[in-house]
């Protein structure tokens, strides 16, 4: 990985932009991301499969090294897999992004009493995106707990970004069905559909078809790691060309098994043109988030 900066740096420069935008990094308190990293290193049942992490360096030097790549704008992902998390990683999140101007601030939330409240303190606060997992979380996100989260999100139009796949390991509100029901709730709803859906990338596309504001991230779709276990179904790519003004590159920084330039390249052997590369890599975010 020691090329990688040279090789990022070239794709960018390659397609006349000004650098990239990646709309899923994970920057979280230190005892948080060490207990992810531990996860991931026991290989657990939310894994699945050894997963070895690309980027296990202090905050000072992953921040040196995203910046380093080029990456002009991104996010602090975390998020809580229980009750009573989401207000102090909010606030973690604000005071990280407030010494991080590059950082689109990001905040969180969970089924839980006072949800509401505290995610509109966060909106009228200056939040830029907020992170959904239902995977980890093990919660129907169109249930009722959150149905009022979810309206003063699409009230407020801030992004989401949702992981709520069944991949790398099904979860019990995992796939298309809930979010279904969650936007026919809430059709205005701006959600970023993280690792493109994986596995159920058509049922995504579909919802992304049905509902403008739906958007999806690349994050870790169309790797050779991601590719062994949920390849992208080539018959989509028609779709996936079609769409490209809702698809955003995400990396899943630092959390990957492979150097940051391969998401690139995994990008490009799509053949979807620069133009799509364009758009992905850089516009469609700078256009949602307005930077």
């Amino acid at each position: 990985m020691a090329d990688d900066d040279d090789q990022v740096g070239a794709f960018w420069r390659q397609l006349g932009l000004p650098g990239l935008i990646d709309v899923h990094t994970h920057f979280m308190p230190e005892r948080v991301l060490a207990k992810v990293w531990a996860y991931f290193d026991s290989a657990g049942p939310l894994v699945g499969r050894t997963w070895p992490i690309a980027y296990r360096f202090e905050e000072d030097e992953r921040l040196r090294v995203l910046r380093g790549f080029g990456v002009r704008a991104f996010t602090s992902m975390v998020y809580p897999h229980k009750p009573g998390m989401a207000q102090w990683l909010n606030g973690w999140a604000a005071d990280f992004a407030a010494r991080t101007p590059d950082c689109l601030r990001t905040a969180t939330f969970f089924p839980e009493d006072g949800a509401e409240a505290y995610v509109r303190a966060e909106i009228e606060d200056g939040a830029r995106v907020f992170k959904a997992h239902v995977q980890v979380g093990a919660y129907d996100p169109a249930g009722v707990r959150l149905d009022a989260v979810w309206g003063a999100l699409a009230e407020a139009g801030v992004p989401v970004v949702i992981h709520c796949g069944s991949g790398p390991a099904p979860g019990k509100h995992t796939g298309p069905e809930p979010i279904g029901r969650l936007l026919a709730r809430h059709p205005r709803l701006r959600l970023i559909i993280a690792h493109m859906g994986m596995p159920e990338y058509a049922d995504f596309l579909d919802l992304a078809e049905r509902y403008p504001g739906v958007h999806l991230d690349t994050t870790m779709a169309f790797t050779d790691f991601s590719e062994q276990t949920a390849p992208f179904p080539r018959a989509e790519r028609g779709r996936l060309a079609e769409l490209g003004d809702r698809v955003l590159f995400g990396s899943d920084f630092p959390n990957i098994p492979y150097g940051y330039a391969h998401a690139l390249e995994a990008l490009t052997r799509l053949e979807l043109g620069e133009g799509w590369l364009r758009g992905v890599c850089h516009g469609n975010a700078a256009r949602l988030f307005g930077v």
